[in-house]
């Protein structure tokens, strides 16, 4: 019997850390399970975006108000098209508003930040996002300042 119950015991104690590690691992995907519903839509235009990926989150002054759900290129302007899913509590990002690609860290994930303007009317579900600065590439940046300083 004590033996039984050793063994009912370490059975336990292998399946907690079993959903410990998929609980771990989930966290650290960035995958969750909530959903878009009441959510509406807003699309912006970028030069280049870098690493920037879908899930990745939408900010507001580092809070998260929604993810990238698509990024796509935009065949007629030649440009990436990002569609963003923004909460739908966040309804007053008026139609001046900006959004950033931005990166968390120095080699971190990217994200993009919003920036709200001042006009009075507000982003509506299909609007587009008409302010926008592009990701900065190490890559580029550091050919600029080589080339700049062979040039001199």
């Amino acid at each position: 019997m004590r033996m039984r119950i050793l063994e009912i015991s370490v059975g336990a104690f292998i399946l907690a850390g079993i959903l410990a590690l998929v609980g771990l691992a989930l966290n650290v995907s960035g995958l969750n399970v909530s959903n878009t519903e009441g959510a509406y839509t807003v699309y912006a235009r970028f030069e280049n975006i870098g690493g920037l990926t879908p899930r990745a989150k939408v900010t507001m002054s580092g809070v998260a108000i929604g993810e990238v759900t698509e990024v796509i290129l935009d065949r007629d302007e030649l440009v990436a098209r990002v569609a963003m899913n923004i909460h739908s509590d966040v309804d007053f990002l008026s139609t001046d508003s900006s959004a950033s690609i931005l990166t968390a860290g120095l080699l971190g994930e990217q994200y993009i930040g919003i920036t709200v303007g001042a006009e009075e009317e507000y982003l509506q579900n299909g609007d587009f996002i008409e302010d926008t600065q592009s990701a900065l590439v190490l890559e580029e940046l550091i050919g600029k300042f080589l080339f700049n300083e062979v040039s001199e």
